[in-house]
């Protein structure tokens, strides 16, 4: 019966009948099963002895339900994200991989395959468990739509993580030396994560109006805890009952709470697998394409914004503690930003493809420009400089709308024309420094050198963080020296000593340096396409 099951199921998905007739033989099931039912019984075995008295039989039931629930997701999404990690590392290693992607499956029809098969013999472990859990809630007296939402986020933090494993497996072809770790490392990330934030989610604090708070959108113990507050035996109950989001009192319902939760895990779940199948068929391609670059950082802007400016609002202006919360979020969008110069950067020779393409006059100026938005293997300049137009939009529009008030000195900042005149030209400043890393790391990129990559990474990460550290080791501060502190990576430091005058000059130096890398940059880009096409029509 189970072989005829299985069958049917290679019919709808070749790869998924791959996985499942690998692992599901009877030696395998039957240590599933046994040890599943074992579980069950050590837990209810546990539980009885610790409450033996009938009186309390329903606060019985309710502890054998919060401990399984706790088993189900560690169960699942650690051991989970090791199965699919070490399945593509061997993959990898035996050259089955290669085969995959010739074949004619298509490249969802081949994950889903993936997501279902390899952690098979794992569902069936938890399946097994599912009876008691749900009857033990039910017993409990816990309702029955919060044990269905509980599930839910299960299910979605299981696609969420198990779509990350699949990338992280991918990679397993570019860090071949790690490729018999890679799955114990993975899954020791994904440990620690669920510990971290347990421990988080264990306190009676509410750290959701920052930027933080993003981090803990995909972790199940917050939502698992405001489903059933017993888990944690809060004084307060979940901190998620004061959640918002852009002043949207989402913590005030189940169905808000579970439904954002889900939306968020089933829309990053959907960026991942939209790389993992770009770089599925294309291990050579970059991560991320240029288009999904944008959508990446509208997308971490739109979340990063909504747990910000919530904070201490009071008559069109926020306390200090919303300064704290802009700290976060231009660190996280440093961070993005950087990143997103490494990945989009592409290499000489994609570089030299692509000028000589331009320099044979295949295209015009109008394409010229789409090339730059949205090619593969054109300079990334203005792809970077989309990017950061989108992360600077929400600053201009908080700086221009409002003001905030400091409770120690009483002062408001922000609260006229100059302030913010001098905010809107640090920003310019901010724009500019990351244009000039941007510009140095494609010009690295076009050397003939051997690992051009790690140079362009320490080169970038030199410049941005060795002049700051001098500075402070020679007792350089931004209040007694602004100019120098102009020209740093923070700018930001030196804003409230630094005249209007001044920090215009700052960015009138900067924009030179920046438009004489870009003219080196659009000659080698140039000689390199020129260089190319003769090379061509030399061979032929």
């Amino acid at each position: 019966m189970m072989l005829n099951l299985i069958d049917k199921i290679g019919d709808w998905n070749p790869q998924l009948f791959r996985e499942l007739k690998g692992r599901l033989n009877f030696f395998n099931v039957a240590i599933a099963v046994a040890t599943s039912l074992l579980l069950q019984l050590v837990v209810f075995s546990y539980q009885l002895r610790d409450f033996p008295d009938y009186t309390l039989w329903q606060e019985h039931w309710e502890h054998i339900f919060l401990t399984l629930s706790v088993i189900f997701i560690f169960t699942l999404l650690v051991v989970g994200s090791y199965l699919l990690i070490n399945d593509l590392a061997k993959e990898e290693t035996r050259g089955t991989l290669n085969f995959i992607r010739l074949s004619p499956q298509s490249e969802t029809s081949i994950l889903t395959g993936k997501l279902l098969g390899v952690p098979s013999l794992i569902y069936l472990f938890i399946l097994l468990a599912v009876p008691l859990h749900l009857w033990a809630g039910l017993s409990a007296d816990i309702a029955f739509s919060y044990i269905l939402s509980y599930y839910a986020i299960l299910a979605g933090s299981c696609i969420f993580f198990y779509s990350a494993a699949l990338l992280l497996g991918l990679f397993s072809r570019s860090s071949s030396s790690f490729q018999p770790l890679l799955g114990f490392l993975g899954s020791s990330v994904v440990l620690l994560f669920l510990f971290i934030t347990m421990v988080l989610a264990s306190y009676d604090s509410n750290s959701l109006n920052n930027s933080n708070a993003c981090f803990r959108l995909f972790n199940p113990w917050d939502v698992t805890n405001y489903l059933f507050p017993n888990l944690f035996h809060l004084s307060n109950g979940s901190p998620l009952k004061n959640w918002q989001f852009f002043y949207l009192p989402l913590g005030t319902s189940v169905v808000s709470v579970v439904g954002f939760h889900l939306l968020n895990l089933g829309l990053c779940s959907y960026g991942i697998l939209q790389v993992v199948k770009r770089y599925f068929r294309n291990p050579q391609a970059s991560i991320i394409s240029k288009e999904q670059s944008y959508l990446l950082v509208a997308f971490c802007q739109l979340v990063m914004w909504g747990f910000t400016v919530q904070t201490g609002l009071n008559n069109e202006r926020w306390d200090e503690g919303v300064g704290e919360n802009l700290v976060l979020v231009a660190v996280y969008n440093l961070v993005l930003i950087l990143s997103l110069i490494v990945v989009l950067s592409p290499h000489r020779q994609d570089v030299q493809d692509w000028a000589r393409y331009r320099h044979q006059g295949v295209s015009s100026r109008k394409n010229l420009w789409r090339d730059l938005i949205s090619a593969e293997k054109s300079p990334a300049l203005v792809a970077i400089a989309i990017n950061l137009i989108i992360v600077t939009i929400p600053w201009l529009v908080w700086v221009s709308l409002t003001s905030v008030f400091d409770a120690n000195d009483g002062q408001t900042w922000l609260s006229n024309d100059i302030d913010r005149f001098k905010v809107l030209l640090a920003i310019a400043l901010s724009i500019s420094l990351m244009m000039i890393y941007a510009t140095i790391a494609q010009l690295i990129l076009l050397l003939k050198t051997p690992k051009r990559s790690f140079w362009a990474i320490g080169t970038l990460g030199t410049a941005m963080f060795l002049p700051p550290m001098i500075l402070q080791f020679l007792d350089i501060p931004p209040s007694k020296y602004p100019t120098v502190w102009l020209f740093s990576t923070f700018p930001w430091t030196a804003i409230e000593y630094s005249g209007v005058t001044t920090i215009f000059m700052a960015l009138l130096a900067e924009l030179s340096v920046l438009a004489l890398l870009n003219f080196q940059l659009t000659r080698r880009v140039r000689l390199a396409g020129e260089s190319a096409t003769k090379a061509l029509l030399a061979g032929r």
